[in-house]
């Protein structure tokens, strides 16, 4: 019991960073009603930023304090994100308004592959290392109830809780405010939302800024856990059956799929693994989002879409 356990906190915890990710895609979805295939190369181009001028502030100012570096850091890389939002709606999508979904899903692809090289331009291209203090020693929980305890990380445990944290906060955004409503509006019908006065290139600066910032802080988290490295774009990979599997429109839905994925890697790998030669943790995602696909391809929380004729 205490080995599923521990396999199921794991699995968890792996799950809302996931969550996290698959936010990103959720909210530009919202917005545009396009699916944002630039989702990984921002989480890239957040994390270099984010290690690179942790390195240089300290050297620019002579203070040579890593919360000072660290923080000072994610203010300038977050900055950074609300730049590259503004000049995408300026140079990109104010040019695309009321246009074929397909047209805006190529323009993605041309912001991805464009910040993946100018991530290289201006932070380079090695391994760079983001130290934000999170313990990476494991603790033991419930050691009364089992012997020997449940082994947890707890860089895992702090990571989950700063992602359950900001997916909160964008849940609230989105239920309880004004601008939130304004995003579900303008992602049902571009020109009704613009008929009734909603300024779409204001709701898709903050959409593409809210963007940003999480995927400044995914950015930072996988970096701290993995290292910044070019392979992180494929964490948005990961993310994809989460938003199939929760509802492209749905930010509970993100959630709650990107723990189902989680919990469902790990006992799958742990489990089933066995007796399949392993490596069930790579591919049993997409699996599961290919049978959504097939039997409810809205996801668990996405809106049915009926065309009358």
């Amino acid at each position: 019991m205490a080995f599923f356990l521990e396999t199921l906190f794991g699995g968890l915890m792996v799950g809302m960073l996931y969550s996290l990710v698959a936010l990103g895609f959720v909210l530009i979805f919202k917005a545009s009603g396009v699916f944002n295939f630039a989702q990984g190369a921002m989480v890239l181009f957040a994390a270099l930023a984010m290690a690179r001028f942790a390195e240089w502030i300290p050297m620019w100012t002579g203070i040579d304090n890593r919360w000072f570096a660290n923080g000072a850091a994610f203010v300038v890389a977050g900055l950074v994100m609300f730049m590259v939002a503004w000049l995408v709606e300026r140079l990109v999508l104010r040019h695309l308004v009321n246009q074929e979904g397909a047209t805006l899903l190529m323009a993605t692809l041309g912001i991805a592959y464009f910040l993946d090289g100018l991530g290289q331009t201006l932070f380079g291209s090695n391994i760079y290392k983001i130290d934000i203090g999170m313990p990476k020693d494991p603790i033991f929980l419930l050691d009364k109830m089992f012997e020997g305890g449940i082994l947890i990380n707890k860089e895992d445990l702090y990571a989950a809780a700063i992602a359950a944290a900001l997916v909160a906060l964008l849940s609230l955004f989105f239920q309880k405010t004004g601008t939130g409503r304004a995003l579900r509006a303008v992602a049902d019908d571009h020109q009704a939302a613009q008929s009734i006065g909603i300024p779409l290139a204001r709701i898709w600066v903050i959409v593409w800024c809210v963007a940003g910032v999480v995927a400044l802080v995914a950015g930072m988290i996988w970096g701290s856990k993995l290292g910044v490295q070019f392979s992180l774009t494929t964490v948005a990979l990961r993310a994809l059956p989460v938003v199939i599997l929760g509802g492209l429109t749905s930010v509970p839905g993100a959630i709650i799929g990107g723990l189902i994925i989680g919990v469902g890697e790990k006992l799958s790998e742990v489990y089933l693994g066995p007796y399949v030669g392993g490596g069930i943790e790579i591919w049993f995602a997409y699996v599961l989002a290919l049978v959504f696909l097939l039997f409810r391809p809205q996801g668990l929380f996405g809106e049915k879409i009926i065309d009358r004729v």
